[in-house]
């Protein structure tokens, strides 16, 4: 099969095992139609979604991405997803990929139409060989016009689920294209920085490494796990926290971290330039791959 790869499931019971599993795939082409024009997922962006870096036929993260998928899930009020199902559909679409270079799989469940959920996962060959991981981005602070804690106050805003709706994140990275930058970083109204529209903030603070709390309404980043999990054996002291938005001027280095692009440097803060660690950076990137 070439890709990009499509792969459609019926939504089963979160319980469900044996037959109703192994009965629960199917394989479309990239041009068929799979989604109603009435499907809330197209309609409303009323749906959840999650990425998978894949390196040489490995995917990264697979229980922290289903993980996060379930929570989104419960943050929606949508029907719990069968995890060994997904984890099932992520295998067969991996069958499917190259065994050499990198790819991406797409994991999608919208509410559907009339209440029965559309799933679907895809797989892509990601091009390009990502220069940003060397040559880093710049980026600015944008507002996203609420308070670090909204998450605790106001959960209907769903600021810790991975949603469908990313009209706003997508606004937000061509607001910094208009202003000269590469990326954003999203900054509450009190004065904290939070995350970028695709990606979760690291910094580095001496042997200390730094990023936003999930409770201060950001997504939990699973790439940034991972970099924990591999900072913490290098010895550096790794914690979650509020950050203040001028910590980025003055920390020992900062990056933006992704599934499929990894770690970028942040070279510039609002047209300032910031330190950068070349060779942290590096080792950071070889572990993801891996």
């Amino acid at each position: 099969m070439t890709t990009p790869v499509v792969l459609l499931l019926d939504p089963i019971p979160a319980d469900a095992v044996g037959d109703a599993l192994a009965e629960s795939f199917r394989f479309a082409g990239a041009s068929d139609p799979i989604l109603s024009a009435f499907d809330a997922g197209a309609g409303r962006g009323d749906g959840i979604f999650e990425t998978l870096g894949v390196n040489d036929g490995r995917a990264r993260g697979i229980d922290a991405h289903l993980d996060r998928f379930a929570a989104s899930a419960t943050k929606l009020d949508l029907p719990q997803p069968n995890l060994p199902q997904w984890r099932a559909a992520i295998e067969r679409v991996l069958g499917e990929l190259p065994r050499t270079g990198q790819a991406s799989i797409r994991l999608v469940l919208t509410r559907g139409n009339g209440g029965t959920p559309t799933c679907w996962v895809t797989g892509s060959i990601v091009d390009g060989d990502f220069p940003e991981r060397t040559t880093g981005i710049r980026v600015v602070t944008l507002s996203r016009g609420y308070a670090n804690d909204v998450g605790e106050h106001a959960p209907w805003l769903l600021v810790g689920a991975k949603t469908l709706s990313y009209a706003v994140n997508m606004a937000a990275l061509r607001e910094a294209k208009r202003r000269g930058a590469d990326d954003a970083v999203f900054v509450s109204t009190d004065g904290f920085a939070l995350e970028g529209p695709t990606s979760s903030l690291l910094l580095r603070q001496g042997d200390r490494i730094v990023t936003p709390a999930i409770q201060h309404g950001i997504l939990a980043g699973t790439t940034q796990a991972d970099l924990f999990d591999v900072l913490t054996a290098e010895g550096f002291t790794c914690e979650s926290r509020r950050i203040d938005t001028r910590e980025l001027l003055r920390s020992d280095a900062a990056w933006l971290v992704s599934s499929v692009r990894l770690a970028a440097p942040i070279t510039a803060v609002d047209g300032t330039d910031v330190a950068t660690d070349p060779e942290l950076t590096a080792r950071m990137n070889a572990a993801l791959l891996g």
